[in-house]
């Protein structure tokens, strides 16, 4: 609608400062002569707008002028109020910060929105953590944010899971990942990742670096997803399985039903070792088809548990 563009317009320059038609008009994904018309309706407005010509021109609003006008719609207000985290945000010492801030958006929202920020922050809660896993223990999150937000270097003492366990490493912070309650932060160089319940100590350097310009937090960590899973589950098992029987594993590929409503599928395992124990909770609801090494350690067991469960009773005692 013409309307919320013109808000997209006058929002992009006050939150931006000079940007050309082009610029905004790949922004908004209209046409050139669109932005010119609707930069004309702005100025008819009263808009104080103004247009520079040349190589470093563009569009910019007067200086000082600002609108208080958000062009917030009601899905915008709901998923504003969705994305907050307060248990994130107090973990990074922003709790008192972010209440504040949505308290202010809050009063800024026009009186017909404000019953929908309502009705999400009453009826949605996330809470980051899985079950049966106690939090981890971040005492260097905050100083670790900080890094991140200053662009500091710091030196710290880190543990990993291979020898020798404790090393020394200066890193360069990028990014903080919250991942299933468990903080990460993605540093130089490299970048490469590391936990950050798993710093034993940190010394900020004052030393500022900066981020390689083409660095993209949300794509290096799905790229970063994609390569443990494949590092954590190198290879590949096909296998048949029960109708209602669900896929084992997270990366399963050519899954087709067969005639007998059976699916074969073929699914990513770490070990054999490791796929022997996930394949036999599945019980005579699957069956291994590659590697032979697999099926016939499964077809073994199997054959192992039938004489133990075929020959004797409960309690030890020979059947009659």
């Amino acid at each position: 609608m013409k309307s919320s563009r013109l808000v997209s317009i006058l929002l992009l320059l006050q939150t931006r400062g000079r940007m050309t038609a082009a610029q905004l008009a790949d922004e908004l994904e209209v046409s050139v002569r669109t932005v010119y018309r609707d930069v004309e309706a702005l100025s008819a407005a009263g808009v104080p707008l103004y247009a520079d010509a040349g190589h470093s021109g563009g569009y910019h609003l007067l200086d000082g002028y600002r609108t208080r006008l958000t062009g917030l719609t009601a899905d915008e207000a709901e998923a504003l109020f969705l994305a907050g985290a307060p248990g994130a945000a107090a973990q990074l010492g922003l709790g008192s910060v972010l209440a504040a801030a949505q308290l202010k958006v809050r009063a800024a929202l026009p009186s017909e929105l404000r019953p929908h920020a309502d009705r999400i922050s009453g009826r949605f809660h996330l809470d980051a953590p899985g079950w049966y896993a106690d939090a981890d223990e971040t005492p260097y999150l905050p100083a670790v944010a900080d890094a991140v937000w200053n662009r500091r270097a710091v030196n710290v003492l880190y543990r990993r899971w291979r020898e020798p366990t404790d090393v020394e490493r200066r890193l360069e912070p990028y990014g903080l990942v919250l991942k299933a309650g468990r903080w990460y932060v993605v540093a130089g160089p490299g970048p490469r990742t590391y936990r950050v319940d798993q710093i034993l100590r940190l010394d900020v350097t004052g030393e500022e670096f900066s981020a390689p310009d083409d660095f993209d937090l949300a794509v290096h960590w799905t790229a970063y997803q994609r390569d443990f899973h494949h590092r954590l589950r190198p290879a590949r098992a096909v296998v048949r399985l029960a109708p209602g029987v669900p896929l084992p594993g997270p990366a399963q590929t050519d899954a087709h039903v067969e005639e007998d409503g059976w699916t074969r599928v073929t699914v990513a395992i770490e070990s054999v070792d490791r796929a022997h124990a996930d394949f036999l909770r599945l019980g005579s609801g699957i069956e291994v088809l590659e590697p032979l090494e697999l099926r016939d350690r499964i077809a073994r067991t199997a054959t192992e548990l039938a004489q133990r469960y075929g020959n004797r009773a409960p309690g030890g005692d020979h059947r009659p």
